[in-house]
């Protein structure tokens, strides 16, 4: 649906291009999230968002983006594995809040498509 079109390739080369926020030393953050966990929240909160504002899609429609979030978190988790159980700072909060917004962009986008194609 989304992780084989060229836009994910360009969010994946996007967030490569800010590892060096990533870097550095670990800053205990006031809501004590660690960077995986706080993409996966706000991925999450992103489906289902999807999902509310799309109450058409099939079950079967439902369950392919839930995959493709599966295969997202994957790629961040293989991308971030240095990083990703350390807290997140408030700067990679801000990054990451965009950055799933962005990903959101990309399931709008081809769900758009999908209603498109039905009617």
């Amino acid at each position: 649906m989304v992780t084989d079109k060229d836009g994910y390739m360009h969010l994946i080369q996007y967030l490569t291009e800010h590892l060096g926020l990533f870097e550095g030393k670990e800053v205990v953050s006031v809501a004590g999230d660690t960077v995986m966990e706080l993409f996966e929240e706000l991925l999450s909160a992103q489906i289902i968002m999807l999902c509310g504002q799309n109450p058409s899609l099939t079950f079967a429609q439902r369950n392919t983006m839930i995959r493709e979030i599966d295969a997202i978190v994957y790629d961040l988790e293989e991308i971030l594995a240095s990083v990703g159980k350390r807290n997140a700072t408030p700067e990679q909060t801000l990054f990451i809040t965009e950055f799933s917004g962005l990903i959101k962009n990309l399931f709008d986008q081809e769900i758009a498509k999908l209603v498109d194609a039905s009617q």
